[in-house]
C-alpha cells in the first residue's frame, strides 16, 4: 500500500505527524494494481469497469476483512451497492479497520440496524418532487437529479433509497418534464444538477443537459455537486473541463471528508477545474472515526484551500436509515468548530449545518458567540472565550460609548 498510513478514532486522536502533511501531496499509487499500463490506469473508463464490487474481491485483496465488513458486503447489494474504483481503493489502510476511507465505502452489517428515528427519505426529498427528479424546497433554486449512478458508494449516502437501485426505486428521470418546469417557473434562477453523480456522463450527453438549461432565461447560473474529483479523478479531463467553461456561471460542489482523500491526482483535477474558471465549494459530511476530530477537520479544510477549494457546508449526518454507526453528536460538531474559528482562516471555516428531518431545510448551527442582548448592548464572544460589549442605540444604530472587554458575562 503506498498511501500514507492513518487512524482518526475518538480512542487514539491522531497526531499531526500520522496526518497526511498540509503542504505534501502524495500520489495514491498503483498498489495492487501496480501492473496495470499507464494508459490503462488514467482512463476513467478502466476505472469504472474495475471497481471492487463483490465480497469475492474484497477479501481477495484485504484478507483481513472484519466480520462486520464480510457481513455487510453479502448485504449490500440490498440496500445499497457496493463499488469502489481502484484508484480510491488504494487509498484505504488494509490494517486498520477504523481507517477513514475504509468506513467511507466498505459495508457494515450495522447498515442493517435501523434506529425509529432513521428514514429513507430524510431530507424529504420525495415530499418536495413536482415531477420525477426534480426538487423544488427552496424558492429560487431546484435539484436536478439526473442519474442513479455514482463512480463509488458512499456507505452513508442521503439518497441509498434511489442510488445504486439495490433497493428497487427504479429511478428515471425524465429530463424533458424536469425542464419543461423550470420553464414555467421564472422564480427558478438556480438549477443543482445531483443524483447519483453527472459527470459520469459523457461529455456530450452533460453538455446537452447544460445548454438546454443555459437557454433558459431566468436560470442565472448553474451548480454541478460531484464526488467524481474525489473518487476518479481521471474522469476530470482537459476536454471536459473545457466544455464546462462554456456555461458560465458554473459552480462545482465537490465532496471530501478526509485530508487523506485529497492527493496529488485530486488536487491536479481540481486545478483543472478552478482553471476553466469554475468556483469550486466543498461539503462534508461529519462521520465518526473519519473526521470528528479537532486536528483532522482543521487538515482537511486547511488542504482544500491548497486544493482551491472553499470549505462550504460541514453537514451532521443525515438520519439515513442504518447510519447509526457512522454519526457522531452535535455537540461534537460544535467542539470541533469551536477549534476552527479563529484558530485558523476564516476562509477555511464551513458552515455546519443539519439538514432539517422530513424536508425543513438547511439550518446553520453555531457554537453560541452572542451571549446576550437587549436595546443597548449585545455581549459577544470571541475564540478565546473572552467576553466583549458592543454597544447601539435602541434603533439599532451604533452609539457613541466605546465598546469594552468586559471580565465575565453580565445578565440582562
Amino acid at each position: 500500500m503506498q498511501s500514507e498510513q492513518a487512524s482518526s478514532s475518538k480512542e487514539e486522536p491522531p497526531s499531526a505527524a500520522r496526518l497526511t502533511s498540509l503542504k505534501q501531496f502524495r500520489a495514491a499509487g498503483r498498489g495492487f494494481w501496480r501492473d496495470v499500463s499507464d494508459s490503462d490506469w488514467n482512463d476513467w473508463h478502466w476505472q469504472l469497469k474495475h471497481r471492487v464490487t463483490s465480497l469475492e474481491q474484497l477479501q481477495h485483496l484485504m484478507p483481513t476483512l472484519a466480520p462486520e465488513e464480510i457481513a455487510g458486503a453479502q448485504f449490500a447489494n440490498h440496500k445499497l451497492a457496493m463499488a469502489i474504483t481502484p484508484y480510491f481503493f488504494n487509498l484505504i489502510d488494509p490494517a486498520d479497520e477504523n481507517c477513514p476511507i475504509r468506513r467511507q465505502v466498505i459495508p457494515r452489517i450495522e447498515e442493517t440496524h435501523t434506529a425509529s428515528w432513521e428514514m429513507s427519505d430524510p431530507c424529504g426529498e420525495d415530499s418536495h418532487s413536482p415531477v420525477p427528479g426534480l426538487v423544488h424546497r427552496y424558492p429560487d433554486r431546484v435539484l436536478f437529479l439526473v442519474t442513479d449512478r455514482c463512480a463509488a458508494y458512499c456507505r452513508y449516502c442521503t439518497r441509498s433509497r434511489l442510488v445504486s437501485n439495490a433497493t428497487g426505486y427504479d429511478f428515471h428521470p425524465e429530463f424533458d418534464k424536469q425542464i419543461a418546469y423550470i420553464e414555467s417557473h421564472p422564480e427558478v434562477r438556480d438549477v443543482l444538477l445531483s443524483g447519483g453523480d453527472p459527470l459520469l456522463f459523457s461529455d456530450d450527453k452533460l453538455e446537452h443537459l447544460l445548454a438546454r438549461l443555459r437557454a433558459i432565461p431566468h436560470v442565472e447560473f448553474l451548480r454541478i455537486g460531484t464526488r467524481i474529483p474525489i473518487f476518479l479523478p481521471q474522469r476530470i479531463t482537459p476536454a471536459l473541463c473545457a466544455m464546462l467553461k462554456k456555461y458560465h456561471p458554473l459552480f462545482v460542489s465537490v465532496h471530501s471528508n478526509h485530508p487523506r482523500e485529497l492527493t496529488t491526482e485530486v488536487r491536479d483535477a481540481l486545478g483543472r477545474l478552478a482553471d476553466a474558471g469554475i468556483p469550486l465549494g466543498n461539503q462534508s459530511v461529519l462521520l465518526k472515526h473519519v473526521n470528528d476530530d479537532a486536528t483532522v477537520m482543521k487538515a482537511h479544510v486547511q488542504k482544500l484551500l491548497l486544493c482551491r477549494v472553499k470549505p462550504y457546508y460541514v453537514y451532521q449526518c443525515d438520519l439515513i436509515a442504518g447510519s447509526a454507526h457512522l454519526r457522531t453528536s452535535v455537540r461534537e460538531g460544535l467542539e470541533i468548530m469551536e477549534q476552527l474559528r479563529g484558530h485558523t482562516t476564516g476562509y477555511a471555516v464551513p458552515t455546519y449545518v443539519i439538514d432539517a428531518p422530513g424536508g425543513g431545510g438547511k439550518v446553520p448551527i453555531n457554537p453560541e458567540y452572542v451571549l446576550c442582548k437587549n436595546a443597548n448592548r449585545v455581549l459577544i464572544r470571541n475564540y478565546e472565550g473572552k467576553v466583549f460589549e458592543y454597544p447601539e442605540a435602541p434603533d439599532g444604530t451604533p452609539t457613541t460609548t466605546p465598546p469594552r472587554q468586559i471580565e465575565e458575562p453580565e445578565l440582562v
